[in-house]
């Protein structure tokens, strides 16, 4: 009874420092401070070569060109990964769709993002998804998308069959090895990598969704759409901080994670203890980075907008710590490994050094995006760091790492269980 009430006695004063751990500002905090650390040569596994960046910069200016000649990009978000050729996928969807309002259809947008985007975690070099309706087969990122696209379109998450289009919680919590195999095509010779961690996560997703039907369910039975009406309410007649959403996400889904961190009994998600951030507060020891979360944030963003609900503050938000922006550090030299065996050892995602590495990656895609504004001749306005992203260092790092390797993968072996990477 007293090491009970000592136990709790203890979460309730770390409580508040690790709230604050769960934010962007947080995440940019934790990035600079590792970023200073590399500066004066002070990381175990990384050393840092900051008279790269101009180069790395040049090379994100030109990939923007090319790919987006009037310098246009959208802001980095789920939905640019349901076009294919030009074409896109869930435009033609919603087209044939009927719904009854903006709110309704918001909700379903809501819905397919969510899941899509928390299913995205690397899938491997081996697999591959075929789209049967378009003939198309797409790999990674894209080919996971498209997956979850057929498999929401089908109603596969719905328990309602006469509104196929919609996610609920309890079908989350249904999902089990065998829905995973067969809607995302998995067999033997077409191996996804951490399937088993895709089901624990959605089913744990459907969980949290019925515990908390103060953002889930306030219109309709638990769903993830159900989260658009609570940010609609929280918005009001003004605008909605982006800041906000990413809080309101990192504090509705917390739950899902498994295996990871907490503080004073407050789950932490993608936030990790590092052994170079030491001293002070217990908080202060832990690198946030929130990769999933703030990718979920970036890709709200539109049907909020298309619902009438504004947004604004989406510079607070921070660069995503994923290998591609993080690959191309490394492979345009910027970020070094200080072992030379780094390349062909395997690492899981707590591991120091990767860790270590995403979060240089969010400090330096803050001070790459001036530089591929300025070879663009563009503002920090017209151009912000979510549109860098996907013009963009993301599209970047995927052209390098097809030059450097020959399944164009990460530059290190990270061991996923298919909730980070």
């Amino acid at each position: 009874m007293t090491s009970k009430t000592i136990d709790s006695s203890e979460d309730r004063a770390l409580a508040p420092s690790a709230q604050a751990l769960l934010s962007a500002a947080a995440v940019r905090d934790a990035a600079n401070r590792m970023l200073s650390l590399a500066r004066n040569d002070a990381l175990q596994d990384w050393t840092i070569d900051l008279k790269r960046l101009p180069a790395t910069a040049e090379f994100v200016a030109q990939v923007v060109r090319d790919r987006y000649p009037r310098l246009d990009p959208p802001v980095h978000a789920r939905w640019r990964h349901f076009v294919f050729g030009g074409r896109d996928l869930w435009d033609d969807i919603v087209k044939s769709a009927v719904w009854p309002n903006p709110a309704a259809a918001a909700r379903a947008a809501f819905d397919l993002v969510l899941t899509s985007v928390l299913v995205d975690a690397g899938a491997g070099a081996a697999w591959r998804y075929c789209d049967t309706a378009t003939g198309l087969t797409a790999t990674r990122s894209e080919g996971l998308a498209l997956a979850s696209l057929r498999w929401f379109q089908a109603g596969g998450l719905s328990d309602h069959p006469s509104d196929p289009l919609r996610v609920d919680a309890a079908a989350l919590r249904r999902v089990d090895a065998r829905t995973i195999r067969d809607a995302f095509q998995v067999r033997d010779d077409n191996p996804l990598l951490g399937a088993a961690g895709r089901v624990s996560l959605l089913n744990r997703l459907g969980a949290a969704l019925q515990a908390r039907p103060d953002l889930f369910a306030l219109d309709d039975a638990p769903r993830p759409g159900g989260l658009f009406d609570a940010l609609a309410r929280r918005a009001g007649a003004d605008s909605l901080p982006a800041s906000a959403i990413l809080a309101t996400l990192l504090d509705g889904l917390g739950s899902i994670w498994e295996n990871r961190p907490t503080l004073g009994g407050v789950p932490l998600g993608d936030c990790w203890p590092h052994p170079a951030f030491k001293g002070g507060a217990a908080a202060q020891g832990y690198v946030p980075l929130h990769k999933l979360s703030q990718w979920l944030t970036y890709s709200v963003l539109e049907p909020l907008e298309k619902a009438g609900v504004a947004v604004r503050g989406t510079e607070e938000l921070t660069g995503l710590a994923e290998y591609r922006n993080g690959g191309l550090f490394v492979d345009m030299g910027v970020l070094v490994p200080r072992s030379s065996g780094a390349r062909v050892q395997s690492y899981v995602v707590s591991d120091p050094f990767v860790v270590g590495w995403r979060a240089l990656t969010v400090a330096l895609l803050d001070r790459v995006a001036p530089l591929v504004r300025d070879r663009l001749g563009l503002s920090a306005d017209s151009f912000p760091l979510a549109r860098v992203l996907e013009g963009g260092t993301w599209a970047a790092g995927r052209l390098i790492a097809r030059d450097k390797r020959a399944d164009g993968g990460p530059p290190f072996q990270i061991l996923s269980d298919g909730t980070v990477f």
